[in-house]
This record gives C-alpha cells, sequence and structure tokens, in this order.
C-alpha cells in the first residue's frame, strides 16, 4: 500500500510540475514551429546552413566560449577561496567592491570597454570579447562561489594545513573535489552568457571572419523586410548546444545553484 501511495504522490507530483512548466515551454513551441513556415522547414534550415558562414560563426563561437569559461572558472575559484576562507585584510570591503559590478550593466561600459581594446590593440582580437565578457560574468559567479565555499567545513581545511598542505594545496587538494557543483554552475553561467552575447561581438570583431554566431540572423535582415522563419531557424540552431550543456550538467547546476543561493 505504502509503495502505491508512493507511486500515486510522485506521478501527481510529476503531472503537476508539467501544467506548471507548460507555459514556460510555449515560446521556444513557438519558435519551432514559426522555423517551419515558409518555404518550409528543409529549405528554412538549409538556407542557414549554406546562405551564411554559420560553421564559421560557430567554430568563432565556440573558442570565445571556451576562453570565457576557462577565465571564468578559474578566477572564480581562486576569488572565492581567497574572499571565503584566508584571512585577507578588508575582505569584505574588496567582495562588496566585486558585487558593484551586478548593478553595471554592460552596456553602460561601451565607451571605456572600447578605450580599452583600442589602446591595448585587441581590436579584432577574440580577447577583445573574452576579457570584457568574464569581467561582466565574474562578480555573479564569485558571489555564488564564496556562499559555495563558506558552507564548507573549516575543519576540513584546518587538518590539510596540519598535514602541511599550503593555501593553495589546500585549494586544489580539498576544495576543488568539493567543489563540482558550483563549478559546474560557472561553466554553464559563463556559456550561456558567452554563447548569447550580441553587441560585444558587434563591435569588437568587425573582421567577417571573426564574426560570432549570434551575427548568423542578420543575415536574413534588409531594410525593406525579414525573412522570419530563417531568422527563427537560425534561432534554433544556436540554442542546440545551450541545450545540450544544461541537460548535461542539469543536476550538478541545480544542486551548486541552490547552496551558492542559500548557504
Amino acid at each position: 500500500m505504502l509503495v502505491k501511495d508512493t507511486l500515486r504522490n510522485r506521478v501527481i507530483t510529476q503531472i503537476l510540475a508539467t501544467v506548471l512548466v507548460a507555459p514556460f515551454a510555449l515560446p521556444l513551441v513557438w519558435i519551432l514551429l514559426i522555423s517551419f513556415d515558409g518555404q518550409g522547414a528543409i529549405a528554412n534550415y538549409s538556407a542557414v546552413m549554406s546562405r551564411t558562414p554559420f560553421l564559421r560563426f560557430l567554430v568563432n563561437s565556440v573558442i570565445i566560449s571556451s576562453g570565457v569559461i576557462a577565465l571564468v572558472t578559474v578566477c572564480t575559484m581562486l576569488a572565492s577561496y581567497a574572499l571565503a576562507k584566508l584571512r585577507l585584510p578588508a575582505r569584505e570591503t574588496i567582495f562588496m567592491s566585486i558585487l558593484v559590478g551586478l548593478m553595471l550593466p554592460a552596456v553602460a561600459l561601451i565607451i571605456p570597454l572600447f578605450q580599452f581594446v583600442v589602446k591595448f590593440q585587441l581590436f579584432n582580437t577574440y580577447l577583445s570579447v573574452i576579457l570584457p565578457l568574464s569581467a561582466v560574468i565574474l562578480p555573479m559567479t564569485i558571489l555564488l562561489g564564496r556562499n559555495y565555499i563558506m558552507g564548507i567545513p573549516d575543519e576540513l581545511l584546518e587538518a590539510a594545513r596540519v598535514d602541511g598542505a599550503s593555501s593553495f594545496g589546500v585549494l586544489w587538494r580539498v576544495l576543488l573535489p568539493l567543489c563540482g557543483p558550483i563549478i559546474s554552475v560557472t561553466v554553464v553561467w559563463s556559456f550561456l552568457n558567452s554563447w548569447n552575447e550580441f553587441l560585444l561581438p558587434l563591435l569588437f570583431l568587425q573582421d567577417p571572419a571573426k564574426q560570432a554566431i549570434t551575427q548568423v540572423p542578420t543575415y536574413f535582415t534588409s531594410t525593406y523586410g525579414s525573412d522570419v522563419p530563417k531568422i527563427f531557424a537560425a534561432l534554433v540552431l544556436m540554442c542546440v548546444p545551450i541545450t545540450a550543456a544544461y541537460l548535461s550538467l542539469q543536476r550538478f547546476f541545480e544542486r551548486g545553484l541552490t547552496a551558492g543561493a542559500l548557504k
């Protein structure tokens, strides 16, 4: 009887969850259906692949996203560890200064970013997008990472120090193996923001061979109109890597995001 009650409760919970999630899935279904309009699904998706440098832009976005993920992950773990477990002077002041970045949208920083890119001769290089994007993403990931690491008992770190481990040794041998969920959050969050970025690649990557995948839909727009089905077909193809990344790391992402938000 207990097994039947448990099964029934799980079925009811799943039905309720499906009903609650359905409204959020409708826009995705709508985008997919529109991508089948016009000349048809085969023609629309073939046009995206043949009439645009889709694969070249895909490679460029992979390079940019990989650079952002690597830089943000390394900086997040180092900064989170220092701000959570090391006895730094003015530690809280430093942390609050970093959080100020959450209130500064990237659009408000376009002029200083442009000056930075020109001064250091980064124009039309991948670094012109990787560095500013990483700086914009870091405040959020450091906030979550610090809160997550603060939930790890200090006794584990002290035991490692008693055994002769340095501060970096504690991070490498003790903390990082325990930080899988928050690292997954950092990777997914960095990938999502860098893959969907439109403005910075448009401004700093004027070379057509280095533009990002977010520029693909612009190939189907003109002064007098837009081919909406092909634009939506391009959007669907752009969403595939994001969906795959989230589904593959979903369990870790949810655990890390919850822990980082509550601890």
